[in-house]
């Protein structure tokens, strides 16, 4: 009964609302912003190298780069491509760059906007994302409780059971250790890192995200150079697919363009998480440089481009030059299946070691965004944190034993509702993200290096936190038992 309903909502969000909703809104912020995602792809990677400092209230933005990427480069980028290409046939991967291209202005305006109206908390820490801009830009902390609590329900509980889900599927898949033991080895690993809270999470990650995408993306293009001969064929398979043109795929299989938009935007959008709100909470936390909220929009869009242009056609590069990808729905187990066809029964192993980094990594900085949430809803509260705490491990020991289609339909039901009330929030604050966007890029057009001065924007001087964007005493928010 409760799989039915999930996936009776799922098919309305995902067969009418969010298809049209993430595309229209990424191709209006697309073309409201010239393309930026084009016309500043080169400023945003020098802005994401060159920001590697911090302070006493923020983390720098190369430090979010990489816990927004902890965060998306997880079970979407090998399970999920894999779900997509065994669901809906290659045309799935077309609609992931497609949602991916457009999304990366969504994340542009999301993350300006988590700039714009971030807070202290009482600890001194920045804080922020929808459930802020819904509080402050909107005045409607409704819209902020709502977003907080399907946020909190997908990435600090459903999502992190996905990543779980994903990880014992493969290490037992490999090595058939019982996924009991799998959970509790997660359980421990996880509660080490959450325990030290935002800056624990970004210096983990800091450190790990750089070197798993190096290897990762290098055993692909290894894999690409052996095959190099077969890649026009496969690109060609792509695009018919995606629209239809390829009547029968391998193994005899149809597919038809709904099924590749379907699955490709819904796993495109898990993967990179343009207009779900997610990645946002986690930009507020900058201390960015230059110091303009924009400049973390710039850094966000990276982030997007790296997660599904890079690593997820990485994966479905790997998986697509095999003999056998009509796998059907088993994600994991096709990637690892492909991976030993091109280089032999050590494949698994490294497919196995792959997502023990990349899902474990997810479920930190997935418990950060959520963390945030939390302190929106009842302040800074170390006993409310401390229990929250002890429900992502639970979540993450229900996950590795958890039947893996209802988790995945609860993921993506959970999903939909959040991007739905964040895309709504965006629509209605977009004049000020595209002001905003447009003083960072006059200043450059300058000469200048950009730096935010309130003056210029005397509509948000109520709206946005004094001690933020013009430090004069204020009081915290949020408060401690």
């Amino acid at each position: 009964m409760v799989e039915t309903v999930v996936q009776f909502l799922n098919s309305l969000l995902w067969g009418e609302l969010l298809v049209y909703a993430l595309v229209g809104v990424g191709i209006y912020f697309s073309v409201s912003l010239l393309f930026i995602q084009f016309t500043h792809l080169k400023h945003s990677a020098k802005v994401m190298i060159s920001s590697r400092r911090s302070d006493d209230a923020g983390l720098s933005s190369f430090q979010v780069f990489c816990t927004s990427m902890a965060a998306r480069v997880g079970a979407g980028n090998m399970a999920g491509v894999a779900v997509a290409i065994g669901t809906a046939g290659p045309g799935a991967v077309f609609w992931m760059w497609l949602i991916a291209l457009v999304g990366m202005a969504t994340a542009m305006v999301e993350s300006t906007l988590a700039q714009v109206y971030k807070v202290k908390d009482s600890d001194g820490q920045y804080r922020g994302g929808p459930a802020f801009y819904m509080e402050k830009g909107l005045g409607q902390r409704w819209m902020g409780v709502l977003f907080s609590i399907f946020l909190i329900i997908s990435f600090g509980l459903v999502f992190n059971a996905v990543q779980a889900n994903t990880i014992a599927g493969a290490v037992n898949a490999v090595f058939d250790i019982s996924p009991n033991v799998i959970g509790v080895v997660l359980v421990v690993l996880s509660a080490l890192v959450i325990s030290g809270g935002l800056r624990k999470v970004a210096k983990v990650s800091e450190f790990v995200v750089p070197i798993m995408a190096i290897i990762y993306i290098g055993m692909a293009l290894i894999i690409v150079l052996m095959n190099l001969e077969r890649l026009p064929d496969v690109f060609t398979l792509v695009f018919k697919s995606a629209f239809g043109w390829q009547e029968a795929a391998a193994g005899g299989v149809a597919y038809t363009i709904a099924q590749a938009m379907q699955s490709g935007i819904a796993r495109g959008l898990f993967s990179n998480e343009a207009g779900m709100g997610s990645a946002a909470n986690v930009a507020a936390s900058a201390s960015p440089n230059p110091h303009h909220p924009a400049s973390q929009g710039f850094v966000q869009m990276v982030g997007v481009f790296v997660d599904t242009l890079v690593i997820c056609t990485a994966t479905a590069a790997i998986i697509l030059l095999s003999n056998d990808w009509s796998g059907g729905s088993d994600g994991i187990a096709m990637t690892i299946s492909a991976l030993e066809f091109h280089v032999g029964s050590w494949g698994g192993w490294f497919v196995a070691g792959a997502i023990l980094l990349f899902c474990f990594t997810s479920i930190i900085a997935n418990y950060s965004y959520a963390e945030t949430n939390v302190v929106f809803l009842l302040g800074n509260r170390k006993k409310v944190i401390l229990l929250f705490r002890l429900c992502v491990l639970a979540m993450v020991m229900f996950g590795s034993l958890a039947k893996i289609s209802l988790v995945w339909d609860l993921a993506d039901l959970s999903m939909g509702f959040m991007a739905l009330v964040n895309i709504l929030a965006l629509v209605l604050l977009s004049g000020v993200a595209f002001k905003v966007i447009g003083d960072y890029r006059d200043q450059l057009s300058a000469g200048k290096t950009p730096e935010f001065d309130k003056s210029r924007f005397p509509e948000l001087s109520q709206q946005i936190d004094k001690e933020v964007w013009n430090p004069l005493d204020a009081e915290p928010v949020g408060d401690t038992d």
